[in-house]
């Protein structure tokens, strides 16, 4: 199915999670925020917020400086 993920047109798998969706792209580890349709989703709901065909996916991370 197709998703929108920073602007980009992305394939994800069907029934997909965010969590999965986050470790497909190798960023586990990584200090993020994500937003899907504009609606900032917690850590903990990763695991369960499925993927549907035309979300708008938002990864953002932080960037120290000043």
């Amino acid at each position: 199915m197709d998703i929108e993920l920073n602007g980009q047109p992305h394939r994800a798998a069907e029934d997909q999670s965010v969590q999965d969706l986050i470790e497909q792209l190798d960023l586990v580890h990584q200090a993020l925020a994500v937003a899907v349709n504009r609606e900032v989703l917690s850590r903990s709901m990763w695991p369960q917020r499925r993927l549907q065909a035309n979300d708008r996916v938002d990864l953002v991370r932080p960037i120290g400086g000043g």
